[in-house]
């Protein structure tokens, strides 16, 4: 389970005449997500869902507040006072930097993420970077390429093995991702607009074989998406977040069964729900307001 307490990020800003400035991304998020479900993050541009999903995996610390994954806190708040910085100093004085940050702040947490723009190794093949990533997650040498070859056939690239990235399309690299993310099998997936970079046909596609791929598995999925009809076609639960500065606005339930229909009426009335909600949080019309 993963559970998001109060958090907020403050990123801050030194301008050119010195002075100090900031701007806060998220801003008192909690969010509880359960084991299995597929949660999609949904928002005007800006308004912190990346952020919160970077929070989640631990590449980004909160400000306040905290994440807990089954219970274990991802990263620990960093000092942003000079009072909590001489605590932060006094707890951990024994360790070094470099030492706190690999052992106390390492994440502690089986999750793989799946970013926009194809984060595969362009210098290794299809295959090593499979094997690559079992390597890092301590898989014996022997058992890497079968397991490789196992999740590449599943995406429909044990045909192009040898080839390295700049030989395939989008959508092959997109699959090549998703091979590399499953085959860690991590609890908790983490993918930010994974599809946004393929055409309508590809991406449907896409979409259509990652639910084959997680279908009675209990692998935790969050992702973050501008699009309302592809979260509500792969979603258990969609969080709608207000404008900067980041809030959860809405949670909606979706309890059409799968295999859905993506112009089912049911997905069509919490679609127009949503698109009013975005609406009249961009344009603050109250016309929008359902």
């Amino acid at each position: 389970m993963i559970e998001a307490r109060g958090v907020t990020k403050f990123f801050s800003v030194v301008n050119d005449d010195r002075t100090a400035d900031g701007i806060t991304a998220v801003l008192s998020a909690s969010l509880t997500i359960e084991r299995g479900k597929f949660v999609s993050l949904l928002g005007p541009s800006g308004c912190g869902k990346s952020t919160f999903l970077e929070m989640l995996g631990g590449l980004s610390a909160p400000t306040e507040g905290a994440v807990f994954i089954d219970g274990i806190q991802v990263l620990e708040t960093l000092p942003a006072t000079r009072k909590e910085t001489i605590k932060y100093r006094r707890k951990y004085w024994f360790l070094s930097p470099l030492a706190n940050h690999m052992f106390k702040n390492k994440p502690k947490h089986d999750i793989a993420m799946i970013f926009q723009d194809y984060a595969v190794f362009p210098w290794m093949t299809v295959m090593k970077n499979v094997t690559f990533a079992l390597k890092l997650r301590g898989v014996p040498r022997s058992e890497r390429q079968g397991i490789a070859l196992e999740y590449l056939k599943k995406v429909g690239l044990d045909h192009a093995l040898g080839k390295y990235p700049s030989q395939l399309s989008g959508g092959m690299r997109q699959r090549l991702a998703l091979a590399r993310a499953l085959a860690v099998k991590p609890k908790v997936i983490l993918m930010d607009e994974p599809f946004a970079a393929v055409d309508t046909l590809t991406r449907e596609r896409l979409q259509d074989e990652l639910l084959i791929l997680i279908k009675e598995s209990d692998i935790t999925i969050v992702m973050v998406t501008h699009d309302v009809k592809e979260a509500l076609y792969l979603s258990d639960e969609v969080v709608v977040f207000s404008a900067n500065p980041g809030q959860i606005r809405n949670t909606f339930t979706i309890d059409v069964p799968h295999p859905r229909r993506r112009h089912d009426d049911g997905l069509n009335e919490i679609h127009a729900r949503i698109e009013a909600l975005l609406k009249y949080d961009i344009n603050h019309e109250s016309e929008y307001v359902i």
